[in-house]
């Protein structure tokens, strides 16, 4: 499945709490039904990007897992 996304996040190098920090403020700056995508290296993020997501009402329309690097698509509410 291909997403198409509208923004991108690089967070990578930077552990909990700061990619989530980014990704709050970076939010904020798209419009509604804009897809993000965040680029992490904190397996941290594993669980707080959904946690984010489910809190906010955000839509994480898909999360990827490669050998150092970890990929979420964030629609926002």
């Amino acid at each position: 499945m291909t997403i198409a996304v509208d923004h991108t996040l690089d967070t990578c190098g930077l552990f909990c709490p700061e990619p989530v920090m980014m990704l709050h403020n970076k939010i904020r700056d798209i419009a509604s039904g804009e897809v993000l995508e965040v680029i992490a290296t904190d397996p941290a993020t594993t669980r707080d990007i959904p946690k984010f997501c489910n809190f906010l009402g955000h839509t994480l329309l898909g999360q990827e897992e490669g050998a150092k690097e970890y990929r979420y698509f964030v629609q926002k509410a």
